[in-house]
């Protein structure tokens, strides 16, 4: 039987016609693509599966056959195809001539692209002549056709509007739960609590799943080290001086003692931000708190929009966090403890980074023991006077070289100032001991009874006293100036700085606590509690004597011009008593 002639085979040749060629019976050999994000509810293989069978089901009635995979777990549709993983080895994979297949098909297309992806990636299949097939454009991708430009662009507009409405869905529903129920919303769980079992789910279907709640409870030996950081810092303590203790006294940080939880740290010992952090956590306080961190969309290169966005955590405006309406689990802290601490916190960084370093020193790591570290203060400064060896003997020595410059203190402070500790250390353990034998315990009970704690002026309050003299007498200088001719705009800047450090001066005054007085039960309790104090100071080694001063909360003002020691033992929530000595 004769082949059908073509008419119009000879003239099309002679003027340079292309015929439109007929539609190929089979599409051959195709990739697949698809991407399954962390956020979804599907688990990774639930959802290859129906994207991969909606792929199937598109291609194979047209003659098509998937020969090879390419499947991102875990990436976010925002990500462009070149930063993730498989999509990026597919690009790479077009330059190669002998990849096997000549198309790409993917089960959903919004699923695979979001914004203006598909406009930057479409090109470079087109390049290698590589076919793209969509099943929202019922088959292939047509770079001619206006129409399937503008719905690919559609549905990467509407990949992106469902992605932001998802997002603020969650968050919505979240905020909900922990403002009404105070429910966990899953994660780390703070240091000095542990996530146990609450429950049955209160959904019904997730109940009958196995889902359970889970709940905050303490963690009583990381605990007790939450409570001392708390306390150290209203007893005076910087973060870093805080963390310098807790590692002298091998304290696992949160990272050493739940190494599971914190693969990303080098649980390396306490840092200042360790214990910043904990500070300024409000969940001690036993309520919920969710959103105080929140992901934010960076550009990765602002030159370069096609580069995509990176996420990176910022923290949250006041409009943001939720906290629940009641206690959520078991409190560490009081919400007034927590409050005092903030309050104290903005007052000492009111005043900016000068503000920061009239702080008093922390005591440092050293290999050498001081029984008196951190006890000792400067009668000119009410500064910390630190710990140094000279000719095998130890000294406390407070250096005017370490003030602040400017310091009105300087006019009057020598330029060292040096106790030995010999000199002190024995009258010291013996006064301490003779409070507590039983020839002294009435005495002492009496006396302690007797004190009159609200006019305790304590060297915090006189610190903040100091400040606020300081920043009131620079606030009368530039008002002189002003006063004097000078220009009221180049003093704009100093003056609400010393007004600043003024207000910080005086909230730290206001905050600090008056100490109660002592009921006859509290003194009793605590003198058997030290137990023999006489004996334990005379076996004790410097490193025991430093933990008993501790203990006490010892405090020492040493007056240089009279050589005089005011002893001060402030016993933690019982008040404190004062005797005055000479050495």
């Amino acid at each position: 039987m004769a082949e059908p002639t073509n008419d119009w085979a000879v003239l099309d040749e002679l003027l340079g016609v292309e015929a439109a060629p007929a539609l190929e019976s089979g599409l051959g050999a195709l990739a697949f693509y698809g991407r399954c994000s962390t956020e979804d509810n599907q688990d990774p293989q639930t959802s290859r599966a129906w994207q991969l069978g909606n792929a199937r089901k598109f291609v194979e009635p047209l003659g098509g056959e998937i020969v090879a995979e390419y499947f991102d777990i875990g990436q976010s549709r925002s990500v462009p195809w070149e930063r993730r993983e498989l999509a990026g080895q597919l690009l790479t994979e077009l330059k190669n001539p002998h990849r096997g297949w000549a198309g790409v098909v993917v089960g959903e297309g919004t699923r695979c692209w979001f914004g203006n992806q598909f406009s930057l990636t479409a090109p470079r299949f087109a390049a290698y002549g590589v076919d793209l097939w969509v099943p929202e454009l019922g088959g292939r991708f047509d770079d001619r056709n206006p129409s399937h430009k503008m719905l690919m662009s559609v549905l990467g507009g509407m990949s992106e509007s469902e992605r932001q409405h998802v997002q603020a869905r969650v968050r919505a529903a979240m905020d909900a739960q922990v403002l009404n129920e105070g429910r966990h919303q899953g994660g780390r769980a703070p240091y000095g609590y542990l996530v146990v079992d609450g429950g049955a789910h209160p959904n019904p279907r997730k109940a009958a799943e196995g889902y359970r709640l889970r709940v905050l409870a303490i963690d009583e030996a990381s605990a007790a080290v939450v409570r001392r950081i708390f306390a150290e810092y209203l007893d005076g303590k910087g973060d870093r001086a805080i963390a310098a203790g807790l590692n002298r006294d091998n304290i696992p940080c949160p990272s050493a003692r739940r190494p599971d939880q914190n693969r990303h740290r080098l649980a390396d010992g306490w840092q200042g931000s360790t214990v910043r952090a904990i500070l300024e956590n409000p969940r001690y306080t036993g309520y919920a708190f969710f959103g105080r961190w929140t992901k934010h969309e960076a550009l990765l290169d602002p030159d370069d929009v096609a580069a995509g966005h990176v996420v990176r955590f910022r923290r949250s405006g006041t409009d943001r966090i939720v906290r629940s309406r009641t206690p959520a689990h078991p409190a560490l802290v009081s919400v007034e403890e927590f409050t005092e601490v903030q309050m104290l916190r903005r007052s000492r960084a009111a005043g900016g980074l000068e503000a920061r370093r009239k702080l008093e020193r922390g005591p440092k790591m050293t290999k050498r023991p001081y029984p008196l570290r951190g006890r000792v203060r400067c009668g000119y400064c009410g500064r910390r006077m630190e710990g140094t060896p000279r000719e095998g003997r130890t000294y406390y020595r407070c250096a005017a070289r370490s003030l602040a410059p400017g310091s009105p203190i300087l006019e009057n402070h020598p330029k060292n100032i040096y106790l030995p500790e010999r000199a002190v250390l024995a009258p010291v353990n013996a006064w301490i001991a003779s409070l507590f034998d039983e020839q002294h315990r009435t005495a002492t009970m009496q006396q302690l009874a007797a004190a009159d704690y609200s006019i305790h002026d304590n060297a915090r309050m006189q610190q903040a006293r100091r400040r606020l003299a300081d920043a009131e007498k620079r606030l009368r200088r530039l008002q002189q100036a002003i006063e004097a001719g000078a220009n009221p705009t180049a003093l704009i800047d100093p003056l609400n700085k010393a007004d600043q450090e003024r207000q910080a001066a005086r909230t730290d005054l206001d905050r600090i606590p008056v100490s109660p007085a002592f009921t006859h039960a509290d003194i009793a309790a605590l003198i058997d509690d030290l137990g023999d104090v006489g004996q334990a100071l005379n076996r004790a080694d410097p490193a025991g004597l430093e933990d008993l001063y501790a203990t006490l909360r010892l405090e020492m003002v040493y007056n240089a011009d009279t050589k005089t020691v005011d002893v001060t033992i402030r016993p933690a929530g019982r008040g404190s008593a004062r005797v005055r000595g000479g050495t």
